[in-house]
């Protein structure tokens, strides 16, 4: 692509007040344009802005210029108002239901240890961080949260699999640090067959356990025979004697 396109892709992603896709970013022109010349326009816009106070960035519902994090001391100036803060218990609430989800609000609360406020959950979905998008098949049919595409665009990630890998699966030990050790997150996959694999994983573990349980059932009963049988078999050999 020639560099007077690039500049009226470069031009169209400065002006925009949300994020562009590719097919939007098409329609500036006339001529046709394939999707492989824009993509390539692109890389080369963001090596071109690798050294100053702006990057361009690819999110989850498209690509936009954003000032970089080393520039947020001095924006921040500009700006009196102080960002919002959340509690503890509103970012626990997130990261579950971000690396567990769908997941209910009963799940979120076993996981916590403690009740999830009505509070909470509108802080989140106020936000546009959380929403319900089904109901789990089960006694009450109660909502099944997920997060948003808000939520990807306001932590700049383009999919859940850009969300940090956890390596402590400790629950309570931090917000970052909620949820399973490694989660993966498969594109296709459905609210059913999340639920299913949920599921089929709690059945398998009831079986593990279940087969440590009658094994270790036998060790003992056999221990217990042993130590009855030793004197007994001692005391007919005296007899014979």
């Amino acid at each position: 692509m020639d560099d007077h396109n690039k500049r009226v892709i470069e031009t169209a992603l400065l002006c925009a007040q949300e994020p562009l896709t590719v097919a939007d970013l098409s329609r500036l022109f006339v001529e046709d344009i394939t999707t492989a010349d824009i993509d390539e326009a692109l890389v080369e816009l963001q090596r071109a802005w690798d050294d100053k106070g702006m990057e361009l960035v690819h999110i989850a519902t498209g690509w936009r210029f954003q000032s970089r994090l080393s520039m947020r001391e001095y924006l921040d100036r500009l700006t009196p108002e102080k960002p919002p803060k959340y509690s503890r218990a509103v970012m626990e609430t997130l990261a579950i239901i971000a690396y567990r989800q769908p997941v209910t609000r009963g799940e979120i609360e076993e996981i916590r240890g403690v009740a999830v406020s009505s509070n909470v959950m509108k802080q989140l979905e106020d936000r546009g961080w959380v929403e319900v998008i089904g109901h789990k098949e089960t006694i009450g049919r109660p909502g099944l949260y997920a997060t948003t595409k808000q939520f990807l665009d306001d932590l700049s990630l383009t999919n859940l699999q850009s969300l940090p890998i956890l390596e402590d699966a400790a629950p309570m030990a931090a917000a970052e640090q909620l949820g399973q050790a490694v989660m993966e997150f498969d594109p296709s996959a459905t609210v059913e067959t999340v639920i299913i694999d949920t599921d089929a994983q709690e059945v398998n573990e009831t079986e593990e356990i279940t087969e440590i349980t009658v094994e270790e059932t036998v060790i003992e009963v056999t221990e217990e025979i042993t130590e009855e049988d030793i004197p007994e078999s001692e005391d007919k050999s005296d007899e014979t004697k």
